[in-house]
């Protein structure tokens, strides 16, 4: 793997773990399940979503699931990877600190938040109530996941491995849950009857 010294990914990390069917630790057709999961949620919830900032968006993997699913939603890719925004033209950024001039309705952040040390990784959670007026989507690999889901020997070693709740306790200050790592903000409107909410 190899990582340039701002941090960001170079292209034999993406070789590995993305391109090379061998070794990829997700495929198009799991990204395209995950996106129409999440705008499922979002529309039985009556959360609309018009705008998606992937934050962390890799290969963009989600971009076309998501213009499939939700074909009026304006898309923008989140990239601290030189690599990768002179590749595919995303936005230079981290998740930590981005401002945007505004906020999207949705906010996707997967497999991002582990490879922050715990002081940025708790900055980018407080920046997601920033980022997202309605709705975030968050995963990341937990100290439980590596134990007991993930196929180690496809997975990149070289992250933070945190409880879930230590992810958790920071989302709920601003975030509900709504399930499967969706989350609303606590200010946004949905409408969930009794039963459905977690």
């Amino acid at each position: 793997m190899t990582r340039n010294t701002g941090g960001a990914f170079g292209p034999d990390y993406f070789k590995k773990y993305y391109f090379n069917a061998a070794t990829r630790v997700t495929t198009s057709a799991e990204m395209r399940g995950r996106a129409r999961l999440i705008a499922a949620l979002l529309q039985h919830a009556n959360v609309p979503v018009r705008s998606i900032l992937d934050a962390g968006c890799g290969i963009g993997l989600m971009r076309k699931p998501f213009a499939e699913v939700l074909p009026r939603a304006r898309y923008a890719g989140l990239e601290a990877s030189d690599y990768l925004c002179k590749r595919y033209g995303w936005l230079k950024g981290s998740v930590v600190d981005f401002a945007p001039r505004s906020s999207a309705d949705l906010v996707v952040c997967y497999d991002v938040l582990q490879y922050l040390e715990d002081r940025a990784a708790a900055r980018a959670i407080v920046n997601f109530a920033k980022l997202s007026h309605g709705a975030l989507y968050v995963s990341a690999l937990t100290r439980e996941d590596w134990r007991a889901n993930c196929d180690q020997s496809r997975t990149d070693r070289s992250v933070h491995l945190r409880p879930g709740d230590w992810y958790r306790r920071r989302l709920r200050r601003h975030f509900n849950y709504l399930g499967f790592g969706v989350w609303l903000r606590k200010d946004a409107t949905a409408i969930l009857w009794d039963l459905e909410r977690p």
